[in-house]
């Protein structure tokens, strides 16, 4: 399969190409600058210049490709509706070329677009006013496809991919607590993220374009619920700190920003065991509190 990817530069995006190729499919990545389009090269991808606002780059790439692969997502964080309305549009500009062919159109989205509070499952509905409904618009654009001959399917992923050189919540939550001096958690820290390993991740990317049905949700989900009290105590024996409980008034200003506070607070336990067994899919790699302990995170300087 000829395989068309946004975001194949990103931070998961370099290993599911590597998974694509190495599983004899080939790869063409959506480049906007020209390091983009060397690392693919890199890679063993043929680079394509375009951005998501080029929406004829989008457009021309999906019709060249058996199957198209959309991870990147961006833009103004302080304008949400601006960024769901500019990937809606990017979802449909992929999808356009594949209508009534029968071909792969897998968009990604997130775990934190889930209700919070309970194990949320593929076939439950997302919470429109939760803290990433403006992912939801995306899933629907590309949901709404396979009505129209397209196979599209929806790939939620874990709020931590974690893996070597993770540039995501984990290290931000590292760099706080270097900042700081304490490693914290909000309340009691039993609020729960799923987690998944990249490679794990990468394998259900492949898998997806291959024979997920159209129509389909899934959750790229390794670990169902890790507690945040249990991340920032390993983070916290790791670098000889002390944790610390705070309420939801101190972490808005403890951690980065207001949002990530809430992130940090977010109670988003999900399960992916249809997706699993739907496609046969097993996660092998290290778990996020073994990758906390035996990885990267915590073994550079600090600051």
């Amino acid at each position: 399969m000829h395989v068309f990817v946004t975001g194949g530069t990103g931070q998961t995006g370099p290993a599911v190409v590597s998974e694509l190729i190495s599983a004899g499919h080939s790869v063409t990545g959506l480049a906007r600058t020209d390091a983009a389009a060397a690392r693919l090269q890199s890679l063993g991808a043929t680079p394509h210049r375009g951005s998501l606002d080029d929406l004829d780059s989008l457009h021309s790439g999906a019709a060249a490709a058996d199957g198209v692969l959309h991870m990147a997502y961006g833009g103004d964080f302080s304008d949400l509706d601006a960024m769901a309305r500019r990937d809606r549009a990017a979802i449909e500009a992929l999808g356009g070329p594949l209508e009534h062919s029968g071909k792969p159109l897998v968009v990604t989205s997130g775990t934190l677009v889930m209700p919070a509070g309970r194990e949320a499952t593929e076939r439950d509905e997302p919470d429109t006013a939760g803290i990433a409904g403006f992912r939801i618009a995306g899933e629907r654009a590309c949901l709404e496809s396979a009505a129209r001959g397209v196979r599209a399917s929806v790939v939620r992923l874990a709020p931590t991919v974690h893996g070597p050189e993770d540039h995501g919540f984990i290290p931000l939550l590292i760099a706080t607590a270097r900042k700081t001096g304490v490693s914290a958690y909000i309340g009691d820290g039993a609020n729960r993220w799923p987690a998944v390993h990249r490679l794990d991740a990468a394998v259900l990317f492949r898998l997806a374009l291959e024979k997920a049905p159209a129509g389909s949700v899934l959750h790229g989900v390794a670990e169902n619920g890790v507690t945040l009290r249990s991340i920032a105590e390993t983070i916290a024996r790791r670098l000889s700190l002390p944790t610390v409980s705070l309420t939801p008034a101190e972490a808005a200003t403890h951690f980065v920003s207001p949002f990530m506070a809430t992130a940090y607070g977010f109670d988003n336990p999900v399960s992916s065991t249809h997706t699993q067994q739907l496609l046969d899919w097993s996660p092998t790699h290290p778990t996020l509190l073994d990758d906390l302990e035996h990885g990267d995170y915590l073994t550079g300087p600090t600051p």
